[in-house]
């Protein structure tokens, strides 16, 4: 990578740099230093996984913070997703920025549409249109600088060298401000501020996706083993 990357006209940050800086600061650091310099067109991306609601509770809470968060509603999140993020909208005032799939409302539309179980005949198809068309869509209209995710290094073998701050392909800087953290340091987190999340995390599913396609995990296996099981897909293709 190099070590200096414009991706906006204004603002030119050295990556090498700030990765080295942050290597060892709490994600609180990062995040401060993100909206203190990217003012306009910092969002949030969420999953309402709980990394991601961490980091909205730093945002909000601590920071006092009022960041666009974009959730893809893929038509298939299980009900205990879909009753989180409405009250997580409740409880920070959330500016929520909710995208999918244009002109299909619900599951029986999209079945209609584009066949019955889509994710078994084609996942790339499924994701490019449920996660990948729609994310890009909304990065785009909001004027997207820089945008935050809730990766983990210890997430998966696929992401243990990953940046704090990086690019994405379309030249916008990506932030992953828990990128060094671990799975425990993210529980302590919870614990210590009395962070809502959901109850499936507690029933087997450290990493949840869409209903269909997520399945429990069992000891000893990666936190995301339940997602695409299976088959060798280790991502949706949003942070590829």
């Amino acid at each position: 990578m190099a070590s200096s990357t414009a991706f906006s006209s204004s603002v030119n940050f050295d990556l090498d740099e700030l990765n080295q800086k942050f290597e060892t600061a709490h994600p609180r650091e990062v995040l401060a230093w993100s909206v203190e310099n990217i003012p306009t067109g910092l969002v949030q991306t969420s999953a309402f996984n709980v990394d991601d609601i961490v980091i909205t509770d730093i945002l909000y809470r601590e920071l006092k913070q009022q960041t666009p968060v974009i959730f893809l509603d893929t038509l298939y999140h299980f009900p205990q997703t879909l009753e989180l993020v409405s009250k997580i909208v409740k409880v920070y005032n959330l500016n929520l920025k909710v995208y999918k799939t244009p002109d299909i409302n619900s599951r029986e539309e999209f079945a209609a549409k584009y066949g019955e179980a889509l994710w078994d005949q084609d996942i790339a198809q499924f994701h490019q249109i449920t996660k990948i068309e729609p994310l890009q869509r909304g990065l785009q209209e909001l004027n997207t600088v820089a945008w935050i995710t809730g990766r983990r290094r210890d997430q998966a073998v696929t992401r243990a060298n990953m940046p704090i701050f990086e690019l994405d392909n379309q030249g916008r800087m990506k932030i992953n401000p828990i990128a060094t953290w671990t799975r425990k340091e993210t529980w302590a987190y919870v614990a210590e501020y009395g962070v809502i999340y959901n109850p499936l995390h507690d029933q087997g599913y450290p990493s949840i996706g869409d209903e269909p396609i997520t399945t429990k995990v069992t000891t000893g296996e990666d936190e995301r083993a339940g997602r695409w099981r299976g088959s060798q897909k280790t991502e949706c293709g949003i942070h590829i």
